[in-house]
């Protein structure tokens, strides 16, 4: 007899879902497997702390890509959660669906956008400022259109200069334009899916966490998963799954679990040491991302850096978060921004930005922190292409389950995206130099997007730019095994009892924030997963 029927690696924004759903019944029996701690940092409730845990070792895996001729020869940092909620944990909170048309590749695998808004409907309650609810869904996703700082008003009104539309929720019918972001809290603490799934799991019977449970490497029977084999406090431990096992460990370590445990590209897997179970040449294949870029300006006007940088306005908002769940420790430092199209001939949006009440300048390079913001008035506009085109890859280095990743993104390597970046940033030229922006303007911090010409602005992107910590695509969904890794009930081509289920499933990426959709597609992966039984 199988210890468990189902043994999910990885409690992050999917597998604390499918731990959820696959235990209602009470009928199957459920192993979590968390290869990090149970992620109670204060840091990690406190919607504003992710300016803490977004160095914490303890919290977060720490990543950095190779260097990159594109990017002036730099390495990027890739921050990814280690602990109970994953990357959902430690992430700026923006709840975004994506648009309609991110949904049209995924279409001809079952995930189009009819289905995929069903999905959305079914797991939210939308929380409006009053309090008041739509939704019966056990994720709260926020308007906080009441809490943010009045000196976005700017950025609204510099979008209506120029005739760019606006919206009250990027997640409804009408989601182009200037908007509020809208995050996934509750009573002014962080509404992870470990928080609204795997907490209320945890209370059946028929579900186990096990956390410090190091998983290296899938155990076959022929080509059948039957086994995990991990690391438990010093002992490896193998545990069987009567049914299946469910890889949920995200975009940068489920195909390094796969090739760990004999399925991925075989020469690699051979030069390595590695008997293939199942050449698999797109396992760790088709890594996407978005890239984007901060323009700083020094304020005319407070901001949130006149609040939070003084000993005793941090203080305040202390107090005020204590007594009220509510005030800058209550949101994102994302608060608003939005989809736009860079030209108005272009069919659909093109390009995400961000609007954001602060800046931390002065924090070390590389470290800055939002919970030490600069001692002047300051804000940030910035963007990112939505729809990148570039394709990267992740892959194990060595045959050793501790060797860091080898993460190469290959980013800026096609025409297209290298004109995105110049028509992302000639959008926020326009919105800076509006009489509405321009009269929050004190002066630029260098360098003055005001001013700068398209190779100008394409030179500094490539040196200035960094991840918007969206990964993707690396275990993608499709038809044919000969173009991806999992079919559309996102079963391992080729494989029985093995599904990857988190962000690497994504056959493209959406023009947003990438958490919202994992979520969405665990919560529609239990029903699949749950059919099948």
């Amino acid at each position: 007899m199988a210890d468990y029927d189902y043994i999910i690696i990885g409690a992050g924004s999917a597998g604390c879902i499918l731990a959820d759903r696959l235990s209602a019944s009470g009928r199957h029996k459920v192993l979590v497997l968390e290869a990090g701690g149970r992620g109670r940092s204060p840091w990690i409730a406190l919607p504003l702390g992710y300016g803490k845990t977004f160095h914490d070792p303890a919290v977060n895996w720490q990543y950095q890509t190779e260097p990159e001729d594109a990017l002036a020869g730099r390495t990027g940092y890739w921050p990814r959660g280690k602990g109970v909620g994953g990357s959902g944990a430690i992430n700026a909170l923006v709840y975004a669906r994506g648009l309609p048309h991110d949904f049209d590749d995924w279409a001809v695998a079952g995930w189009d956008w009819d289905t995929v808004r069903e999905t959305y409907d079914a797991m939210e309650t939308q929380v409006a400022p009053d309090g008041s609810r739509t939704g019966k869904g056990p994720l709260h996703v926020q308007d906080v259109s009441d809490q943010i700082h009045r000196a976005n008003r700017h950025f609204f009104a510099a979008a209506n200069e120029l005739g760019l539309p606006s919206t009250t929720n990027i997640n409804g019918a009408k989601n182009e334009g200037a908007a509020v972001y809208q995050i996934n809290t509750s009573g002014g603490r962080r509404m992870h899916s470990a928080r609204a799934f795997l907490t209320p799991a945890l209370k059946r019977p028929n579900v186990t966490l096990m956390t410090h449970a190091f998983v290296e490497r899938i155990v076959f029977e022929g080509r059948r998963a039957t086994a995990v084999q991990f690391r438990h406090k010093g002992r490896q431990i193998t545990l069987n799954a009567d049914r299946e096992i469910i890889l949920s460990a995200g975009a940068v370590t489920s195909p390094r679990i796969l090739q760990l445990s004999g399925i991925g590209p075989a020469d690699l897997l051979k030069d390595l040491g590695i008997t293939p179970v199942l050449a698999a040449p797109h396992v760790g294949g088709n890594l996407q991302d978005h890239l984007g870029i901060n323009y700083y300006f020094r304020a005319t006007e407070p901001t949130l850096n006149n609040m939070l940088a003084p000993f005793h306005g941090k203080v305040r908002a202390a107090l005020q978060y204590a007594f009220t769940r509510r005030g800058p420790l209550a949101l994102s430092v994302n608060q608003c921004g939005g989809y736009f199209r860079s030209s108005p001939e272009l069919a659909r949006p093109d390009q995400q930005l961000y609007f954001n009440p602060v800046t931390y300048t002065t924090s070390p390079n590389g470290r800055r922190s939002v919970i030490k913001p600069d001692p002047f008035a300051g804000f940030i506009i910035s963007f990112q292409p939505s729809r990148p085109t570039s394709r990267g890859r992740v892959d194990i280095r060595v045959n050793d389950p501790n060797a860091a990743p080898l993460i190469r993104p290959h980013s800026l390597s096609t025409d297209e995206d290298r004109a995105q970046v110049v028509a992302g940033a000639l959008l926020c030229q326009k919105l800076i130099n509006t009489n509405a922006l321009k009269q929050l303007v004190e002066r630029a911090i260098d360098p003055d997007l005001r001013v700068m010409q398209p190779d100008e602005i394409l030179s500094d992107f490539r040196v200035r730019c960094g991840t918007v910590f969206h990964p993707v695509g690396t275990c993608r969904m499709g038809e044919e095994a000969a173009t991806s890794v999992v079919d559309p009930k996102l079963k391992v081509h080729g494989i029985e009892g093995l599904r990857v289920v988190d962000a690497s499933v994504f056959p493209n990426i959406t023009s947003g924030n990438t958490n919202a959709p994992t979520m969405m597609l665990a919560y529609r992966a239990a029903d699949l997963i749950l059919g099948d039984s």
